[in-house]
């Protein structure tokens, strides 16, 4: 797994990940002291002062590689061994990660353009690296002298083993070459993927601007035509012959609040078609994707792709995760069918006709609307409480009460930055020094990657007895500045998404194993998503909000009242929420399942699963795989968020709901699960922390434990008496 905690195409058994040391040069490529206010290029690499130092960092990498490889090719002791093939995986993944993580957020073309040479590059390297059977053959050795390594060298052994072989290194050289083609393949499609979505996310045009609420005016781009009737030549300069409207990019933020806040119904229907309906370039992106995964699945003698990702995974199977989703679909439904009518009803009787279709971009306005009408929730009375500075608070409050560190704002070097916006914490602990660091990339701008996300720059890893490789991690918004005030201010699903994505990047900062080829969310992919979804729950608890969340003019601290209604809309309509998901993981199970009758039927194939699995309608002139990048980036891993769900609600129920913000919490998570990574077992580490009852077998693999999430939202006492058989 790479950075983004997203997986991507290449099956790199050199996964991104830190260096061991081994009594050799070291590649140069440790963060910036963050006392040291010396010049520095960008993130702390010294290559990167100007785009064409992209190019050195490759050339060292390569350099570095080489020594590496012909070490290891002396066959030293199997513990030196793992040592130096980790060193590889950080050495390539250093500018792996930095070139993706520059492609996604530099505001420089000239940045972008080297990062994206750099990434061609040193990814047609690794796969002379994963064809090497040198380093295979090493590997085995370390394998079978596993007597002789710690517990998690002899982990490492067997990944970096199965990680060889799922490259294609045990095939014979014909079907070899034509793995390394599918792979290339895959990479350059899921590349033009998301780039499609970025070049064409769709607009509309609306006039008169008064159809578009004032509240989201500020996320829309005004736009003037002339009044009907008026001639370009009587125009001349009177301003006031013009007529304003609004420009709506369809991107997913913009779209979501469009159709979230708008009452002129025909305005949301704009919107909705033609948010779900480009990039048109990507029907045929994703069915050549399609095809050379499953080709690749084949030839590594799978049935599909969906089975070759997984047997790895905690579920193993593509069968055990469809039986999952089958269950939870059977258990949803009655409750989302119930949803839905009452969501319909409201909307017959705003209408005044009793026979009402229900459409889709009706549903997210209407459900605003019971939701605010039902607890008197007023949109800006409850981001007046959740200004961004106050937020980060919050991320400093549960560092220091879980984990007794700091977390604080640090000088960046002289070059290290890319935008002035962004910021440089600090993970600090006062016994055990720095701890890491992660930037803060905030604030939406033009060509920045689309939505939020965090990235890993620098993996974790030991480099000697008394010295340890830092990480370096990013998180990633795109918050929008309002033209009438100098503060951002976050809804409370958007401070919930916050508390997601540092989830993930503690989980990366806390983790402290001996190899960055484990470092952080370098995990299983059906367990990488617990962490994050844990510390949702922080957003959600009234004990942790009011030691941050203040009235950003007054100071008052949120009422209690308010935190309780903002938790009842918001599993006001669970059901729903938690079948469109269900939805969304079926499509995903089968688009890289057994392979497709024929291509260019995805979009039947998203029809036919809602309409089996969602009580709303499906609109045929939409198509939600050309612009849903979760299917590309996790690729028959979309079930890891029901499972994430699933987990965190037993450990949150089990360990921290009691006393969220205890020392002796935060200890167990940072003790049993978040310092380990990727080195144990997800099971273990599960089991360890709750004990029995987080986890279910089924048909040889594993499936969550669903009664806590259940009990959650409500669905338990329905299905213990029966009504979901």
């Amino acid at each position: 797994m790479w950075n983004l905690i997203r997986r991507r195409d290449l099956n790199i058994h050199l996964q991104c990940l830190s260096k061991p040391f081994i009594n050799h040069r070291h590649f140069r490529t440790r963060a910036v002291d963050r006392q040291n206010g010396s010049p520095t290029g960008l993130y702390g690499f010294d290559h990167l002062k100007s785009p064409k130092g992209f190019q050195r960092f490759v050339d060292e990498a390569i350099e570095r590689s080489g020594e590496l490889v012909d070490y290891i090719s002396g066959m030293p002791s199997s513990a030196e061994i793992i040592r130096a093939m980790d060193e590889i995986s950080d050495t390539v993944c250093s500018v792996v990660d930095s070139a993706e993580f520059c492609r996604q957020t530099h505001p420089a073309r000239e940045y972008v353009e080297e990062a994206t040479k750099a990434s061609m590059r040193i990814n047609e390297y690794l796969h002379f690296l994963n064809t090497n059977h040198t380093l295979y053959n090493a590997v085995k050795k370390a394998e079978q002298d596993g007597h002789l390594l710690t517990e998690e060298a002899c982990r490492a052994a067997h990944y970096f083993r199965i990680d060889f072989e799922k490259g294609g290194i045990h095939l014979p050289s014909g079907k070899l070459d034509r793995v390394n083609q599918l792979n290339l393949h895959a990479l350059q499609l899921c590349r033009e993927y998301g780039e499609n979505i970025i070049i064409d996310p769709g607009h509309v045009d609306i006039f008169p601007a008064s159809r578009i609420p004032r509240p989201i005016q500020h996320l829309l781009k005004p736009i003037y035509r002339l009044k009907s009737g008026v001639s370009k030549e009587a125009l001349g300069s009177l301003d006031d012959e013009q007529e304003k409207g609004f420009r709506i990019i369809t991107e997913p933020h913009t779209l979501s609040s469009v159709l979230q806040w708008t009452a002129d119904d025909q305005v949301r229907k704009l919107a909705y078609l033609k948010g779900n309906s480009v990039p048109h370039a990507n029907h045929e992106v994703l069915d050549k994707l399609i095809a050379s995964r499953h080709e690749l699945a084949q030839i590594m003698g799978c049935k599909s792709y969906a089975e070759f990702v997984m047997k790895l995974n905690m579920t193993s199977s593509p069968e055990v995760v469809v039986s999952f989703l089958l269950e939870m679909s059977n258990i949803v439904k009655p409750s989302a069918d119930t949803e839905f009518k009452t969501i319909r009803n409201l909307k017959g009787d705003i209408c005044g006709q009793r026979c009402v279709d229900l459409e889709p971009w009706d549903e997210a306005y209407y459900t605003a609307m019971m939701r605010s009408s039902a607890y008197r929730l007023n949109s800006s009375v409850v981001a007046s409480y959740f200004s961004l500075p106050q937020c980060i608070e919050g991320l400093k409050l549960l560092v220091e009460s879980l984990f007794g560190a700091n977390f604080d704002s640090v000088p960046m070097a002289p070059g290290e930055s890319w935008h002035p916006d962004v910021l440089k914490m600090c993970l600090h602990h006062p016994e055990e020094g720095d701890l890491g660091y992660l930037y803060l990339d905030l604030y939406s701008r033009k060509g920045k990657y689309p939505g939020c996300a965090t990235f890993a720059i620098k993996g974790g890893r030991k480099i000697s007895d008394t010295e340890y490789q830092l990480p370096v991690m990013a998180l990633v918004f795109n918050f929008s500045k309002s033209h009438h005030s100098s503060t951002v201010r976050l809804n409370h699903s958007e401070l919930e998404t916050l508390f997601h994505e540092f989830g993930h990047a503690l989980h990366a900062l806390l983790s402290r194993t001996d190899y960055q080829h484990f470092s952080g969310t370098r995990v299983a992919l059906d367990f990488a998503e617990t962490p994050s979804h844990l510390f949702e729950y922080y957003a959600r608890d009234y004990r942790v909000l009011r030691k941050f969340a203040r009235h950003y003019s007054t100071g008052e601290v949120i009422p209690e009242k308010l935190v309780k209604s903002l938790n009842r809309a918001r599993d006001m309509f669970a059901a729903t929420e938690l079948q469109r998901q269900i939805f969304f993981a079926l499509v995903d199970q089968t688009l890289f399942g057994e392979q497709l009758p024929v291509p260019s039927i995805t979009s039947s194939i998203v029809a036919h699963l809602k309409r089996q699995h969602c009580s709303g309608k499906h609109v045929d002139a939409t198509h939600l795989q050309i612009r849903f990048s979760h299917f590309i980036t996790y690729g028959a891993g979309y079930y890891s968020y029901l499972y994430a769900k699933c987990f965190a609600a037993t450990i949150w129920k089990k360990l921290c709901e009691e006393d969220p913000l205890s020392l002796a919490t935060g200890t167990a998570l940072r003790a049993k699960l978040l310092q380990h990574g990727g080195a144990k077992e997800p099971t273990d580490l599960l089991t360890d922390l709750v004990g029995d009852g987080i986890i279910r077998y089924r048909n040889g693999g594993i499936v969550p434990d669903i009664s806590s999430y259940l009990e959650e939202v409500k669905l338990l006492d329905r299905r213990k008496a029966g009504l979901f058989l």
